[in-house]
């Protein structure tokens, strides 16, 4: 799939779909949203004050999704994406992976398009173009200012009961510091001029719910000629009493090395399981999580997340041999009368871990999160969080992080 003529297919089809598009629901059925975003963020290492890095950015996104129109008997659809942030301060001599930086300084602004493409027959949709995945193997980034984002193919069928099938093909990466569709390439090379890159990435799932407590997942994925993966996971959610739920996981991936090895052998097996019991106001979490072989767990470049992972955060956990846990707890005070805040604390562990050329090595990590969402009047919607991270490493400097953000949409 050549990039630039899949974009122009996608951009012709746009217009010819708001032009010749006569049934309503192309426009009634559409749904667009102006998106606002401030967003401060302020790393500080301990023991390297030199290399501190941060921003404070205003973004602004259009995110419009249309109805489908009948045509020759498919249902056709167009998405677009338009996302564009300004600095308002930072340290102008470090990359912060939040805004593109030149080696010099950080950009005053920068912004990207995205189009998709969407074509359905009964419960089965084609996407094409721009997308925005939630997979065990593969997953969009909102956690900076503007989304990392992807380009290719996306397939989900849903024909079958309880059951969604996904085939995919993956050609390229807009990092949330970029502003434009890079080559795959192997974390923590982040410079794409210099990336040995993958010939695409070639997607398949199947997800199926054997009844409303159990469900289950098998996906494969295959970075050309740099790592596949195999991932199984298995959840369980129950009602243990009126007013009280569990909800729970078990999840493992299996990581190898791919075709031509372009970063060599890759030797990973990583098994985490994670449970939450929900009691009124009150949500207690604990998780473990264990790596396998001789290698990291695997992630594309670009500062790409694995949520999947039960302890994934600033600290990864992720390291060759590396044993972790977690424990947290989270507070509604709706139950208060505060309607719309919450709180949660979050505090990672991990030990035995190979890494910086040592073994044995410990890390760990506290997280304090604030959110509030006005829940009604003239600003319902307008959304406030605030985030400390303390991470602390036994190879390499400790760090802290403050972020702020402040969201608001906009619904035509």
């Amino acid at each position: 799939m050549r990039r630039q003529t899949l974009w122009t297919a996608i951009c012709v089809a746009i217009a010819a779909l708001g032009t010749t598009a006569t049934n309503a629901e192309f426009i009634d059925d559409s749904q667009v949203q102006l998106k606002f975003r401030n967003f401060y963020l302020d790393r500080q290492y301990e023991t390297v004050p030199q290399n501190n890095w941060g921003s404070w950015s205003q973004a602004i996104t259009l995110d419009a999704k249309s109805g489908y129109a009948e045509l020759g008997g498919l249902q056709l659809g167009a998405d677009l994406l338009v996302q564009h942030a300004f600095r308002l301060n930072g340290r102008d001599k470090n990359a912060d992976w939040v805004l593109p930086h030149n080696g010099q300084e950080q950009a005053s602004n920068f912004g990207k398009v995205g189009a998709t493409l969407k074509a359905k027959v009964s419960q089965t949709e084609l996407k094409v173009g721009e997308l925005l995945p939630v997979s065990p193997v593969l997953v969009f980034d909102p956690s900076r200012q503007l989304l990392t984002t992807y380009s290719g193919a996306w397939l989900e069928s849903k024909e079958l009961k309880d059951t969604k099938l996904s085939l995919a093909y993956i050609d390229g990466i807009s990092a949330r510091y970029d502003n434009q569709f890079q080559d795959l390439s192997l974390f923590p090379n982040n410079n794409p001029n210099t990336a040995k890159a993958a010939d695409g990435m070639y997607i398949a799932g199947i997800d199926h719910q054997f009844n409303p407590a159990i469900g289950a997942s098998y996906w494969y994925a295959d970075v050309k000629d740099i790592y596949q993966q195999h991932y199984a996971g298995i959840n369980y959610n129950t009602n243990l009493t009126a007013n009280t739920k569990l909800s729970s996981h078990v999840r493992y991936f299996d990581n190898s090395e791919s075709g031509d090895k372009l970063y060599g052998d890759i030797d990973n097996q990583a098994l985490s399981v994670g449970a939450k019991f929900n009691h009124g106001a009150h949500t207690f979490g604990l998780g473990y999580q264990q790596m396998f072989g001789e290698n990291n767990f695997p992630t594309l470049a670009g500062w790409v997340p694995q949520p999947y992972l039960v302890n994934w955060s600033v600290a990864t956990f992720t390291n060759a041999k590396e044993k972790s846990w977690n424990i947290s707890y989270g507070y509604d005070f709706a139950e208060l009368g505060l309607k719309g805040l919450n709180a949660n604390a979050i505090y990672f562990a991990g030990f035995d871990a190979k890494a910086g050329g040592k073994t044995n090595q410990d890390e760990q990590e506290l997280n304090l999160i604030v959110n509030y969402t006005v829940p009604e009047g003239k600003f319902k919607g307008l959304g406030v969080q605030a985030m400390y991270i303390d991470t602390d490493y036994d190879w390499k400097s400790d760090l802290k992080e403050y972020r702020i953000a402040t969201t608001y949409s906009y619904k035509f």
